[in-house]
C-alpha cells in the first residue's frame, strides 16, 4: 500500500521545506545552529500541519545524530525512561546528544514532563517538543526554562500553492495524472493553512477520479468531495480562546465591525451560542459597566433570548447585543473597584463590623451597643446622612474611582457631593 501523499513528500532538508522563513531561512537563529551543528533543547509550538515533525527530522538528519520519538499520546513513564536509556548507552563520548522528539507534548502530565528534567538538563538528550497549545499553560515551568521556544505560522497562501505545485508535478503518482489547477480557493479554505490538511485534499480529489480523466480541481469540485464546514474548530483547542479572544478585545476597544466579524467566525465555527452569550453578559459587566448600565440587561436579555429561540434566528440578538456593547462608552470602575476590595481583604483580614451598622435581633447585642448610633438614612433629606460604614482601621481606604463617562460622571459628583474630600481624586 501507497504511503499518504503528505507523507511522500515530506522534505528531507531545509532547501526542500516550505514556509516558517523567521525560523530556518537564511541567517536565522535555528538555521545558524542548525548549519553550525549544534542545536539546544526547544519547543515548536504551532497550528497542526505547518511542518513541526518535519522539522524535527531534518535537523536530526543535517546532525547525523539518533533521533528517538515518543508520542504523548501513547508513552508513559516508563517510556521515557527507557528511550533516555537507550540514549544514554548508544551514546559516544564527543558524539552530539541524541534527539528525543516528543509529539504533542502539551498532553504529557507532570510527572511525565518531570521525568525529562534530569536527561534535558545533563545534555543526555537534546529536547525537541511540539505543542499546538499554548506551552505557558501545558509544559511545567521548570522543562520550559530548559528549552529555547519557536514560534510557528500557519501556512501563507504562497506557501500552500508552492506545495501544491510540487505535489501535482513531483509527486510520483500526480505527475502521472492530468491535473488541472483551475481554481484553489476552496482548497486553501478548507485547508486552513495547514499543509497536511492540504495534501490530504488533493489526494482524496484525485482518488475520487477515474485514473485516465483530466482532474479540473475547481472550488465546486473540492466542496462536493468534502462535504464538510470547513470553519469548525476544535472548541477545546486554542483557536477557541483565540477567537473568543478577539471577540472581546474587539468590543472592548469599540470596533463593531470586528466584534461582529469574530462573532460571525465563531457561528460558522459551530460555537455554543450560551457560550458567546455568557462572554457578552461578562463584557457587559467588566468593560462597559457604570458607563451604560443598561448593556447588561440587553446583553442578559440577548441570553434569554438564545436560549428560548436557539439557532438560526439566534444569531440575531447575539448581534444586536455585540453591536450596542462595542459601540457604547466604556468604564470597569466596577470590575477595579472589586478586584481591589478582594486585595484589601485578603491584606488585612477580618476586620470587625462598625457597632453602630451591625445587626441586633437580640436584648443582649442591644445592651452591648450593636445598632446603638446608627442613623436611618431615609429619614434625612436627600436620603443620606454621613457615617462611618468601613471598619475602624480603613476608613481612609478608597476603593471605588469614577470614570470619565457622562452617567459615571454623574455618579462620581453625587459622591463627591455627599462625602466631599473622602472622595476626592
Amino acid at each position: 500500500m501507497a504511503e499518504p501523499l503528505a507523507e511522500r513528500l515530506r522534505p528531507k532538508t531545509l532547501d526542500d521545506y516550505i514556509g516558517q522563513e523567521h525560523l530556518v531561512g537564511k541567517g536565522s537563529v535555528l538555521r545558524k545552529m542548525i548549519d553550525a551543528g549544534h542545536i539546544s533543547s526547544f519547543i515548536l509550538w504551532g497550528p497542526p500541519g505547518v511542518g513541526k515533525t518535519t522539522l524535527a527530522q531534518i535537523i536530526a538528519h543535517k546532525l547525523e545524530t539518533p533521533f528517538y520519538t515518543l508520542s504523548a499520546v501513547t508513552s508513559g513513564v516508563k517510556d521515557v525512561r527507557d528511550v533516555i536509556e537507550k540514549a544514554q548507552k548508544g551514546r559516544f563520548f564527543n558524539e552530539a546528544s541524541p534527539i528525543l522528539f516528543i509529539d504533542e507534548i502539551h498532553r504529557f502530565s507532570k510527572s511525565q514532563q518531570d521525568s525529562l528534567l534530569g536527561a534535558v538538563e545533563k545534555g543526555i538528550v537534546t529536547l525537541i517538543g511540539a505543542t499546538t497549545e499554548n506551552p505557558s499553560f501545558e509544559v511545567i515551568r521548570p522543562l520550559l526554562s530548559r528549552c529555547q521556544l519557536y514560534v510557528l505560522k500557519s501556512l501563507e497562501k504562497e506557501d500552500l500553492l508552492k506545495l501544491l505545485h510540487r505535489a501535482v508535478t513531483e509527486d510520483v503518482f500526480l505527475k502521472e495524472r492530468k491535473i488541472e489547477l483551475k481554481e484553489t480557493d476552496a482548497l486553501f479554505r478548507y485547508s486552513g493553512g495547514d499543509a497536511r490538511k492540504l495534501l490530504n485534499i488533493i489526494e482524496l480529489v484525485v482518488e475520487a477520479t477515474e485514473k485516465d480523466d483530466t482532474i479540473i480541481v475547481t472550488n465546486q469540485l473540492v466542496a462536493e468531495r468534502l462535504q464538510q464546514n470547513p470553519l469548525a474548530y476544535d472548541k477545546d483547542g486554542e483557536m477557541h480562546y483565540d477567537i473568543i479572544s478577539a471577540f472581546i478585545k474587539s468590543i472592548r476597544g469599540s470596533d463593531p465591525d470586528a466584534a461582529l466579524y469574530w462573532l460571525a467566525r465563531m457561528i460558522e465555527g459551530g460555537e455554543d451560542p450560551k457560550f458567546i452569550a455568557r462572554r457578552l453578559v461578562i463584557s457587559a459587566a467588566e468593560d462597559i459597566g457604570l458607563a451604560n448600565p443598561n448593556a447588561l440587561l440587553l446583553a442578559n436579555a440577548a441570553f434569554d433570548a438564545v436560549e428560548k429561540i436557539g439557532w438560526p434566528e439566534g444569531r440575531i440578538p447575539l448581534a444586536e447585543a455585540t453591536v450596542y456593547l462595542a459601540t457604547s462608552p466604556k468604564s470597569n470602575s466596577a470590575y477595579l473597584g472589586i478586584d481591589s476590595a478582594l486585595e484589601l481583604v485578603r491584606r488585612t483580614g477580618n476586620q470587625p463590623v462598625p457597632l453602630a451598622i451591625r445587626n441586633a435581633p437580640t436584648q443582649l447585642m442591644k445592651e452591648l451597643g450593636y445598632h446603638d448610633g446608627y442613623q436611618y438614612p431615609h429619614d434625612f433629606p436627600g436620603h443620606f446622612t454621613p457615617q462611618q460604614y468601613l471598619p475602624d482601621s480603613l476608613i481612609h481606604e478608597r476603593i471605588w474611582h469614577g470614570q470619565h463617562s457622562p452617567n459615571e460622571e454623574k455618579l462620581y459628583e453625587r459622591m463627591l457631593n455627599y462625602w466631599g474630600e473622602r472622595f476626592k481624586e
